[in-house]
């Protein structure tokens, strides 16, 4: 295999990653009343070392909900079982351990909803207003709506449901431009092998001259910063491992609710 040209030690990514994380009780318990402010300062501190940020908590005696900001190395995965194990401490060490569900829930939320980011991807090509109609037609055939892809349906795992649906962009390296139509070919095809390769939903994506958006519900095993590089390297290797990418991306999260969903601090 060859050596991939980025990784995360390389790159320079820049992202606005916000998920929610929440917990139910075991049947017929509820939780106890919310704790002091002294409970959150040491939770806060211990979901620091895990690049966790709280920024929202809503606490009911058969629910607790809990908003972070994170960043792109943490996967959904992780995340879930740092968000739980932390408090389940926290419980234990304040003497009133309390027996979680094992189901969880999990979903990315943004700035934007999943139709306001769809249709800001799907309407790329309009927007450049490209005086070669031949040109502009010819990228509307690399702007794609998978409609198999339901961005707003959860994946599924043993320990509970997740909604994890990014936004990708990669630009070229140097601000440079893609002209010919098989460079547009060749790298669409490595892009739908990687998404198959490692369980992308590759819902919409829209191929630009020097820039490429995707909106795709990620695999919950791999980070943001995973599946952007999964991207930049399949493709790089199909151009014949050159670096067409700037080293960077952006990846944001988003979902059918938008940031309100997550509320103040709690």
């Amino acid at each position: 295999m060859p050596t991939p040209i980025y990784c995360i030690e390389n790159v320079k990514p820049s992202f606005h990653l916000r998920y929610t994380w929440t917990g139910w009780p075991t049947d017929g318990v509820n939780f106890p009343p919310q704790p002091n402010s002294l409970f959150f300062e040491r939770l806060d501190e211990a979901w620091k070392s895990d690049d966790l940020k709280r920024i929202s908590m809503r606490w009911e005696p058969d629910q607790i909900q809990l908003g972070f900001s994170t960043i792109p190395i943490v996967s959904p995965t992780l995340f879930v079982a740092r968000a739980k194990g932390r408090l389940q401490h926290a419980f234990r060490q304040a003497g009133t351990a309390v027996k979680f569900s094992r189901k969880v829930g999990f979903r990315a939320v943004g700035k934007n909803r999943t139709s306001d980011v769809q249709a800001y991807i799907l309407g790329q090509v309009d927007k450049e207003s490209f005086v070669d109609r031949r040109f502009s037609e010819m990228l509307k055939r690399f702007t794609v709506n998978d409609p198999s892809v339901s961005l707003d349906q959860p994946s599924e795992s043993n320990s509970g449901r997740y909604w994890y649906n990014l936004h990708v962009v990669l630009v070229i390296d140097g601000r440079g431009r893609l002209r010919n139509e098989c460079d547009y070919e060749r790298l669409d095809r490595a892009l739908i092998a990687t998404a198959r390769k490692h369980g992308y939903g590759l819902a919409v994506r829209a191929w630009m001259p020097d820039h490429l958006h995707i909106a795709v519900r990620g695999n919950i095993a791999e980070s943001p910063g995973e599946i952007a590089l999964s991207f930049m390297n399949n493709t790089a290797f199909a151009m014949g491992q050159s670096a067409i990418w700037r080293y960077g991306f952006y990846v944001g999260t988003f979902s059918e609710y938008d940031l309100r969903v997550l509320g103040g601090r709690g």
